[in-house]
């Protein structure tokens, strides 16, 4: 049985439709609320900051995957994340579960270095610190030999559905809202941004690779990378028609920051905007030559398409 621990974001969801389609019909999905996304699975609402059931959330399970997202508050990070883990970990060491750890990139340097999975951490702000800490703790029981573990890291998500992002809130739903689009900080530095369903698929296959464990993997992305000038007109091209944008200067969004609790725990992720974003992914394409990239061009489109199905 494979478990996927945090089932109700887009990269839970998509990573369960991967799995049935390609490996296994045998899926638990946990989270505090669980719902089946395939009618073949099992669910098991659990709150893994409890321990005990943590433990029993993991019972039978073969391969766990953590894909629990919070919500963008950094006292709920700090408070709860890493005690998550810890639990999750633990669990898996008693059972002899695998565990695939979906990561992010806040713990990464946020400047012009190109970032590989030797990148040291360097975090700007507690959620970042928050990401390092969970990361490091996965690290040392890897490199212990305690558990059988796999690291998947993902830069900056853009993709259907309930896909949460600047860039989906930015240019995605603006576009489908017909809003002017918002650019934070400069429109002219390169972006490194993956398919929601492509991290998902990516994940599958990795966390269904025993030589692929024990090792941090960046997750497949369009290498044709654009700037945020080239993505809005790339999607002016695919939805043909003009869209108009503004470039939000740091000021205004530090502004904005007293005003808007979301845009105050945005805060911390914006020095990347002000450089050149390049997230490589090199030992990924040469162990899975095969896997297929959804290209920019392509994901506009799906994009299009789902918000003109939802509007009709």
């Amino acid at each position: 049985m494979q478990t996927i621990l945090g089932a109700t974001g887009q990269i839970g969801e998509a990573l369960a439709r991967a799995l049935r389609q390609q490996y296994t019909s045998d899926i638990r999905i946990v989270s505090r609320k669980a719902i089946k996304i395939n009618d073949t699975d099992t669910v098991f609402s659990a709150d893994l900051q409890d321990s005990g059931q943590a433990n029993e959330a993991l019972k039978g399970s073969e391969i766990a995957y953590f894909t629990l997202g919070l919500p963008m508050n950094t006292d709920m990070w700090v408070a709860q994340f890493s005690r998550i883990l810890r639990n999750v970990i633990d669990a898996c060491k008693k059972h002899g579960t695998k565990l695939v750890f979906f990561d992010n990139t806040y713990m990464y340097p946020q400047n012009a270095e190109v970032l590989t999975e030797e990148t040291r951490f360097s975090p700007v702000g507690k959620k970042g610190a928050v990401r390092k800490e969970m990361a490091e703790m996965l690290l040392k029981e890897m490199e212990s030999g305690a558990i059988d573990a796999v690291i998947c890291r993902a830069p900056e998500f853009y993709g259907p559905g309930k896909t949460q992002s600047i860039t989906n809130t930015f240019i995605f739903d603006a576009i489908a809202q017909h809003k002017r689009l918002k650019v934070p900080l400069r429109d002219d530095t390169v972006r490194s941004l993956i398919w929601t369903p492509d991290a998902s698929r990516a994940t599958a296959l990795i966390g269904n690779t025993p030589d692929a464990y024990g090792q941090t993997w960046h997750l497949p992305i369009d290498n044709n990378r654009l700037t945020y000038q080239q993505l809005i007109a790339l999607a002016a091209e695919v939805y043909g028609r003009s869209l108009p944008y503004t470039v939000v200067p740091k000021f205004v969004l530090q502004l904005g920051a007293i005003f808007n609790k979301r845009v105050k725990e945005l805060q911390e992720l914006l020095p990347r905007y002000a450089y050149d974003n390049i997230f490589d992914t090199s030992k990924f394409n040469k162990r899975f030559p095969d896997f297929e990239i959804t290209t920019f061009k392509e994901g506009i489109e799906q994009i299009k398409a789902e918000q003109e199905s939802a509007h009709h």
